[in-house]
């Protein structure tokens, strides 16, 4: 398949462009939170707008009331989030949360899905249990209690995990931590007694939470998919995840790049625009060459999963690795050829360097997917 858009999804690419350079721009949105100490860390109006434009609902099936698209569109959505820094809920709720739901029954999907697709409701996902994305492990148990399970253990770095109403949570209900098989999916609703929430505030100002879930009754209704079978839910949660936080992280270089350049054709050193030195010219093109193949490897990677390849999943960590790398790069070079302002929050590249931060942690970082890509390709 081509590596580009299609008319449809150029469309929608344009849409979503407009919108967020609008509505979801760092001036309305991030810096106005963020100066505020929002305790959610993004605003539930414009999460509204988003369920207007039909993005909440795009990867929820058209059976179920959504609009029945694929990860390649998402991503387009994800781009123009991570190209204006707008903080949203869209990549947790409407990708991650999204796709745990498809696995669910009616009942799990009845409850859910709905608010979701109308705006008014955000989800979050509950995997990693230490400092780094290590998805192999899951020690939270849920225990057979009645006709339900009793929920016990911590889950850290949920993002917007206190401004969800539901919780998608990764427990162990047979095996020990290491094992495959034995994980199950629950929906956990947010007034769930027995369980807390421990808050902070992330580098790039957005906010997660540090869960204990101590004794949460949940009833059978709660489970998405199979007791004992959920480590494929859980592995195609985290392949769109990974997707999806590839694409934003491709909007986040983009962004930081197409700043720096104008910054470059702004700044006067010498007598003459500082663009027009040859060194920086270099530099420039070479990083927009770097940002062409990360957006490139990411759109194949949501094709691939799109069309249930089987190499979906190392493409995936290939997306998200070559994306570290490449986003990385561009904040850093941004920073540095914005000169001694590039420290300053009087300019923007500091708040993408910020994001870059954060956006490469979750999930896994680059070290991470790149031994993940080896160990899958025999090494």
């Amino acid at each position: 398949m081509p590596l580009y858009h299609d008319d449809d999804q150029q469309m929608l690419a344009e849409s979503a462009a407009a919108f967020m350079a609008e509505e979801g721009s760092i001036k309305n949105q991030l810096r106005h939170w963020r100066d505020r100490d929002c305790k959610d860390g993004f605003g539930h109006g414009l999460w509204r707008q988003f369920a207007e434009m039909g993005f909440t609902g795009m990867l929820v099936d058209e059976d179920d009331g959504g609009l029945g698209m694929g990860n390649v569109e998402a991503g387009i959505v994800l781009e123009e989030i991570g190209r204006n820094l707008t903080p949203s809920p869209f990549l947790s709720s409407s990708v991650l949360a999204a796709t745990a739901l498809k696995h669910g029954g009616d009942d799990v999907k009845g409850r859910w899905l709905p608010g979701l697709i109308a705006g008014e409701k955000v989800y979050s996902v509950a995997i990693d249990e230490g400092a780094k994305h290590r998805p192999e492990r899951i020690a939270c148990k849920a225990e057979k209690s009645g006709n339900g399970f009793r929920l016990s253990g911590k889950k850290d770095f949920v993002v917007y995990g206190a401004s969800s109403e539901m919780i998608v949570v990764a427990a162990r209900t047979s095996g020990s931590d290491t094992d495959t098989d034995g994980v199950t999916l629950f929906a956990v609703p947010q007034d769930a007694m027995g369980m807390s929430h421990d808050s902070v505030r992330l580098v790039d100002s957005s906010m997660a939470s540090h869960i204990t879930f101590d004794g949460v009754e949940l009833d059978g209704d709660a489970v998405i998919g199979e007791v004992d079978g959920g480590r494929e839910v859980l592995n195609a949660m985290l392949m769109a995840g990974r997707v999806g936080s590839a694409a934003e992280g491709v909007g986040v270089a983009r962004g930081a790049m197409d700043i720096t350049v104008d910054y470059l054709k702004q700044r006067k050193q010498f007598g003459k625009m500082i663009g027009e030195f040859q060194a920086l010219q270099h530099r420039a093109a070479h990083l927009y060459s770097e940002v062409e193949i990360a957006r490139a490897v990411t759109i194949k990677a949501a094709q691939l999963l799109d069309g249930g390849s089987e190499k979906a999943d190392m493409m995936a960590s290939v997306a998200k690795a070559k994306v570290a790398k490449a986003a990385g790069l561009a904040v850093k070079e941004g920073v540095q050829m914005h000169g001694g302002v590039g420290m300053t929050d009087e300019y923007d590249i500091g708040l993408y360097m910020k994001r870059d931060r954060a956006l490469q942690e979750f999930l896994g970082d680059q070290y991470y997917h790149a031994n993940r890509v080896a160990e899958m390709s025999g090494y």
